[in-house]
């Protein structure tokens, strides 16, 4: 060190006239990069620059004095370094399971995986899977709390750990990456990204819907973390740097969507989204006069999607739905799964095309026709159809056009037979199946249109329905106080003659904003 001291003193004796001009050209350069040398005693600021070749072509003065750390590091098996197909499947699924439960370092990955940066990635390359999860994980809170540990009380406040600083570098180069992936997007697609992250959230319960309340109130940072926090700032921009416009842009702040994701983390049971609702009443008399109507909305809510969308990207690698089933309401729901004639499970196979017609007894389900069916949903190929694969079944012939299928989704949802009792799900898939000409369908919108919220005490009307329903579904039909109850949550002004319900897909969301936002110019980290 003395000596390298000494060589560089020599150096600044024989070339003081260098000195003079880097101090002149540093001051009057106004590069970020520099900004940690212009703040440096002339004599120093000289040496560095006389010093900086010494230590190659890759050096920069970034490096030398920048005060965070770089990018958070992984284990290997997490990087996908397996070009093997199978392999890969088993890498992303696993990425899928964490990503969905909330892991903010397997959010990134998966984000970097659909990107496609590296060969052995370059099937999988997909932007608006790509665009979702950076979303996904500059929302998660696991990114931006500070957890990072400190030196004790009575000594001076230095970090013990690095674990904040390379968090604050992950989600700085995330809203880079959104916002490149965005601005490269049609309106459709970035529609597509936005349903994809509420669908996910929504299966994450009272927290996901808190994370959807955060995003949509002006009060929070654009992916719900605090306003002051430095990568939301910086992603605003300012007179020098662009920002992150397009990231900005995907959720607009909506102080009714707002309030319905607080009012919907409130009906899950959790007591802090309690308590962040009356915050948010309180916050402004006019955010406590949406109460009234916002109930109303919260009961009719339905999150985007069925189940994650079954697209079949190139790479054959399936974008699994990993919503964790667990849960006293859901493993309540899959334990009545019984309750369901398998005939409408067969049903559902074979209009999906995985089985040639439709079968009584589940022991006549071959194990191939079983794995093939596992395998398009992205599922462990056991040969053998578990409970929430049973509903899959059910699901995706539903969304894929079965009015049948739609009509026994509708009777699971009102009744809470494989999947938790849900009002609003049933009721829209009563209209589904109603629009595909499902007579059945067509009777039971008929009876609840016609005895609105006065007739729902109606016995022989909803007796009536249910006989109806019972002479289709094979033994499987909702009771006459489940009827009434969904009509009690649910039931909207009758309709005008002839009109009809707008398809599921065509539906706007509330928030939602088809402005696509200017592409982003490259930023230097500061």
């Amino acid at each position: 060190m003395h000596e390298a001291s000494d060589a560089v003193s020599t150096l600044l004796d024989r070339g003081l006239h260098l000195g003079r001009a880097a101090r002149s050209w540093i001051t009057t350069r106004p590069w970020t990069r520099l900004g940690p040398i212009r703040r440096l005693p002339l004599g120093v600021a000289a040496a560095t620059l006389v010093a900086m070749p010494l230590f190659g072509c890759d050096f920069s003065a970034n490096q030398l004095f920048a005060k965070r750390a770089g990018a958070c590091p992984r284990p290997q098996a997490a990087q996908g370094v397996s070009g093997q197909f199978n392999q890969q499947q088993i890498e992303i699924r696993n990425l899928r399971q964490g990503g969905f439960r909330g892991d903010f370092f397997a959010q990134l990955e998966l984000a970097r995986r659909y990107e496609g940066q590296r060969a052995v990635d370059k099937n999988l390359d997909d932007p608006v899977e790509a665009a979702t999860w950076y979303a996904m994980a500059l929302a998660n809170p696991a990114g931006y709390a500070p957890i990072a540990a400190y030196e004790p009380r009575g000594k001076p406040g230095k970090a013990l750990s690095r674990f904040d600083d390379c968090r604050a570098y992950e989600r700085h180069a995330a809203y880079g990456a959104l916002d490149r992936q965005l601005s490269r997007m049609s309106t459709e697609e970035r529609e597509q990204v936005r349903n994809r992250v509420i669908y996910i959230l929504s299966t994450q319960g009272a927290d996901g819907f808190r994370a959807l309340a955060r995003m949509h109130d002006g009060y929070f940072g654009p992916y719900g973390e605090p306003s002051d926090n430095l990568q939301a700032v910086e992603a605003y921009g300012d007179r020098k740097h662009v920002g992150a416009p397009a990231a900005l842009d995907l959720f607009r702040r909506n102080d009714v969507d707002a309030y319905l994701y607080n009012y919907l983390a409130v009906q899950t049971g959790d007591v802090s989204a309690y308590v962040m609702l009356k915050d948010f009443e309180r916050s402004s008399p006019q955010r406590a006069s949406y109460g009234g109507f916002v109930e109303g909305k919260a009961k009719r809510w339905i999150p985007p999607y069925e189940f994650y969308p079954a697209d079949s990207p190139d790479s054959g690698v399936p974008h699994s739905d990993e919503s964790d089933p667990s849960g006293e309401a859901r493993e309540a729901a899959l334990a009545r799964l019984h309750e369901l004639p398998f005939v409408h499970i067969g049903e559902a196979l074979a209009y999906l095309r995985i089985i040639p017609a439709p079968l009584l007894d589940e022991r006549l389900l071959a194990a191939g026709d079983a794995q093939t069916f596992q395998a398009s949903i992205g599922r462990p190929t056991t040969g053998r159809l578990t409970p929430i694969e049973k509903v899959r079944a059910v699901q995706y012939a539903a969304v894929n056009g079965s009015s049948k299928a739609q009509l026994v989704l509708a009777v699971m949802y009102s009744e809470g037979v494989g999947v938790p009792r849900d009002y609003a799900r049933a009721y829209h898939w009563y209209e589904e199946a109603e629009r595909q000409g499902s007579p059945e369908a067509k009777y039971a919108m008929s009876t609840f249109f016609s005895l609105g919220l006065q007739g729902v005490a109606d016995q022989d009307r909803a007796k009536a329905v249910v006989y109806q329903l019972d002479g289709a579904l094979a033994g499987f039909k909702p009771s006459v106080w489940r009827l009434q109850q969904l009509l009690a949550q649910v039931s909207r002004p009758p309709r005008a003659p002839g009109e009809r319900p707008r398809p599921y897909e065509a539906r706007p969301y509330a928030g939602s904003s088809n402005a696509p936002g200017p592409s982003n110019t490259e930023r230097d980290y500061r």
